[in-house]
């Protein structure tokens, strides 16, 4: 039986019958009080939860999602929509301009880099310092060399 093949109702059935297993295990075995209230507890609390998710679940989708923008219920399904492609559309839109201004940083990050290294060589070169001043100086740095 694979759980991926079945049906979400023979699923919820499955469960139930472990439940009730499992259940009938425990009344066959004489259990402490202490254990015994605790398991008490731990029912409690899981049927609590169970519940909650249940009106959760049954909550309409209109009425939940204008609950959250801050409408009261009072928005159609129409304007939910329109902020669902609002918000939608946004995302890939700051995805963008977060990207482009990593993209220039880098840049500009690199060409200091190169700058760096350009006079990081120059002064570790034997060089006098009158040949910085030379005008020709600077067509010699352009120049390829072989």
């Amino acid at each position: 039986m694979n759980p991926n093949t079945l049906h979400p109702a023979e699923i919820e059935a499955l469960e139930a019958r472990l439940g009730l297993r499992i259940a009938a295990r425990l009344s066959e075995v004489e259990v402490p009080a202490d254990v015994s209230e605790r398991l008490r507890f731990a029912r409690t609390q899981a049927l609590a939860r169970c519940r909650a998710v249940t009106a959760a679940t049954l909550l309409p989708l209109g009425a939940s999602s204008t609950a959250i923008l801050g409408h009261g219920g009072k928005t159609t399904r129409g304007s939910l929509s329109w902020w669902a492609a609002a918000l939608g559309s946004l995302v890939p839109l700051l995805a963008l301009l977060a990207g482009l201004a990593m993209i220039e940083d880098w840049h500009a990050e690199r060409q200091i880099r190169l700058a760096a290294e350009i006079d990081a060589t120059l002064l570790t070169d034997d060089l006098p310092p009158a040949a910085y001043a030379d005008p020709g100086f600077l067509e010699f740095l352009k120049t390829p060399r072989e």
